[in-house]
C-alpha cells in the first residue's frame, strides 16, 4: 500500500510538471507574451526572480524527497547521529545562499521599482497620446479628449506611440490591466492615477478588470487594437463622425450599473467630462 501512495505522489508529480511545461510551450500566457516594451521588462523581471528563487526551491524539493526516502521507518541502515547538531557547511550552504539570492533581489527590485514606476513618461520621440479610462459599473469608458471622441470597452491606439493612461473610476474601486502590454493599476473614485504604456506591434490584445467588483465583474473586459499611426488617424476621423454624442445625460446612462455591454464609439461634447467625473466625488454630498 505504501509503495502505491508513493507511486501515485510521483505520477501526480510529473504530471503537473509535463501540464506546466505544455502550458508554457503553447504560450498562451499574456505575461509571458509581451507586446509592448513595459510589459517586455516586466517579463524579464519575473523570469530572472522566478529563476533566481528555483536556486533554492529545486534543491529543497529534490532533498526533501531524498530525505524521507532515505530517513525512511524501513531502511536499517540509514545512520543515527544524535549527537550531531552543527556543521560549518551545511550552515553556511543553507543561511549563505538564501542570503546572496535575496540581497541579488532586492537589488533587481530596488532598481526595476524605479525603471518602472507606472507615472514615469517613456522616452520617445513621438508626441504621447493621452487616453483616459473611467472604470464603471461593469465596464470601460475610455476617452480621447484631444480627439474628441470616446469609446465604450474598446481601445484603439497606434504603435510606437507613448500612450498615457489617465485613470479613475466612477463606481467601486476597480484594477486597469492590459497583461500584453504592462501590468495593473488601480482606478478609485474621486482619484486619479497615471499608466504609461506604448505597443511594440499591430494587434489586437485583451484588456480587463482585475478587481473583483460583483456580479458583472466576469464581463467588465475590453479590447485593444494597436494599428499603425495612418489606421489610427483614420480611425479616429470616422469615429468623430459617429451619430452617437457623449454628453453629461447620456453619460449619467453609461454609468448605471449594467452587465455584458457592446463596444461602441462616441463623438464626444466636452473635453473636459473626465475632470467632471473626478471633481463629482470632491463635494460630500457627490453631486
Amino acid at each position: 500500500m505504501r509503495k502505491l501512495k508513493i507511486a501515485f505522489y510521483i505520477l501526480l508529480s510529473l504530471a503537473a510538471v509535463f501540464a506546466t511545461i505544455s502550458l508554457l510551450a503553447e504560450g498562451n500566457i499574456e505575461v509571458l507574451n509581451p507586446k509592448g516594451i513595459i510589459a517586455a521588462q516586466q517579463r524579464d523581471l519575473i523570469a530572472t526572480s522566478t529563476w533566481l528563487m528555483l536556486i533554492i526551491v529545486i534543491p529543497t524539493l529534490i532533498l526533501s524527497a531524498v530525505i524521507a526516502w532515505q530517513y525512511r521507518q524501513e531502511n536499517k541502515k540509514a545512520k543515527h547521529n544524535p549527537d550531531w547538531d552543527y556543521n560549518f557547511t551545511a550552515e553556511a550552504i543553507w543561511w549563505g545562499v538564501p542570503f546572496i539570492i535575496i540581497t541579488i533581489l532586492s537589488v533587481i527590485v530596488w532598481q526595476s521599482s524605479y525603471a518602472l514606476d507606472p507615472f514615469k513618461p517613456l522616452k520617445s520621440d513621438k508626441k504621447p497620446l493621452t487616453i483616459q479610462a473611467v472604470a464603471l459599473q461593469w465596464k470601460w469608458l475610455f476617452i480621447y479628449p484631444e480627439q474628441k471622441i470616446a469609446t465604450l470597452n474598446f481601445v484603439e491606439m497606434p504603435t510606437d506611440v507613448p500612450i498615457v493612461f489617465d485613470i479613475t473610476a466612477d463606481a467601486p474601486m476597480n484594477s486597469f490591466w492590459i497583461p500584453q502590454l504592462g501590468g495593473q493599476i488601480y482606478a478609485m473614485p474621486g482619484m486619479k492615477t497615471k499608466l504609461h504604456l506604448m505597443a511594440n506591434e499591430t494587434g489586437v490584445f485583451r484588456g480587463s478588470s482585475a478587481n473583483l467588483s460583483g456580479k458583472g465583474f466576469s464581463g467588465m473586459y475590453f479590447a485593444v487594437k494597436a494599428v499603425t499611426e495612418n489606421d489610427f488617424d483614420t480611425w479616429v476621423a470616422n469615429a468623430q463622425q459617429s451619430q452617437q454624442i457623449l454628453d453629461r445625460q447620456v453619460y449619467d446612462d453609461l454609468a448605471r450599473p449594467s452587465e455584458n455591454v457592446p463596444e461602441a464609439q462616441y463623438a464626444l461634447q466636452s473635453s473636459d467630462l473626465y475632470d467632471q467625473i473626478v471633481m463629482k466625488y470632491m463635494s460630500m454630498d457627490g453631486k
